[in-house]
C-alpha cells in the first residue's frame, strides 16, 4: 500500500523539501520526553510565559461570565428582554473561552487556574456590577475592549512560536469583537434612531 505522505514528500519541490524533517527524525523526537503530550522537542514558545498569559485570559473568562450572569439576572426596563437575551448568549460564550483556554494550558503541561481567591486579580477586566441596565451595558462593553486589546497583545507576543495557541486566541478575539459590536447596537440603535426621527 502507497504511503501518501511519502508521495508528498517526494513531489515537494526541491527549497520546500528542505524544511521537511526525515521521517526516521520525527519517529526518534516523538519517542523522547513522550510525558509531556503535546509539546514536542521542536516547540520554540517559552510555555511557563504562554501558561501564564492563558490563565490570565483564563481568570478574565471567568470574571466575565459572572459579571454577565448577574447582568442577567438584574437586568430590567424596556429593553431589558433584548439585553438579557444578549447577556445569557456572551456567558455561554465567554464560559467555553475558558474551557478551551484552561484545555490549552493542560495541552502544554500546565496547570489551569481555577481558584476563586485572587481572581479578580488575575483577570484583565474587572467584576462591576453596574446598577441601571445601560450601566450594566457599559461596564460589559468596556471589558470587551479591555479583552480584544489583551487578545491582540497575546497574539502578537505568541507569534508563529506556537500556532495552535494563537488560532485559539484569534477565534477568541473574534468572538470578542462580535460581543463588543452586539452591545454597541443594543446602546447606540435606539439613540441614533431617535435622532434620525428628530433630525
Amino acid at each position: 500500500m502507497d504511503n501518501p505522505t511519502s508521495d508528498v514528500r517526494a513531489a515537494a519541490p526541491t527549497g520546500d523539501r528542505n524544511v521537511l524533517t526525515d521521517v526516521k527524525v520525527l519517529r526518534e523526537r516523538a519517542r523522547q520526553h513522550v510525558e509531556r503530550g503535546a509539546v514536542t522537542t521542536d516547540y520554540e514558545a517559552d510555555r511557563n510565559a504562554i501558561i501564564s498569559l492563558l490563565n490570565e485570559g483564563l481568570a478574565t473568562e471567568l470574571v466575565c461570565v459572572l459579571r454577565y450572569k448577574r447582568h442577567y439576572y438584574m437586568a430590567q426596563g424596556p429593553h431589558a428582554s433584548a439585553a438579557k437575551e444578549e447577556f445569557a448568549e456572551h456567558a455561554k460564550d465567554e464560559l467555553e473561552h475558558a474551557d478551551r483556554i484552561a484545555e490549552r494550558i493542560v495541552q502544554l503541561g500546565g496547570i489551569p487556574d481555577f481558584s476563586p481567591d485572587g481572581l479578580s486579580d488575575r483577570s484583565h477586566a474587572e467584576y462591576a456590577e453596574g446598577h441601571s441596565l445601560r450601566d450594566m451595558m457599559q461596564e460589559d462593553l468596556v471589558a470587551e475592549r479591555i479583552a480584544i486589546e489583551s487578545y491582540r497583545e497575546m497574539i502578537l507576543f505568541v507569534g508563529d512560536r506556537d500556532p495552535t495557541t494563537r488560532r485559539m486566541l484569534e477565534d477568541i478575539l473574534a468572538k470578542e469583537e462580535e460581543h463588543a459590536d452586539d452591545i454597541t447596537n443594543l446602546m447606540f440603535v435606539d439613540t441614533n434612531a431617535a435622532s434620525v426621527r428628530n433630525g
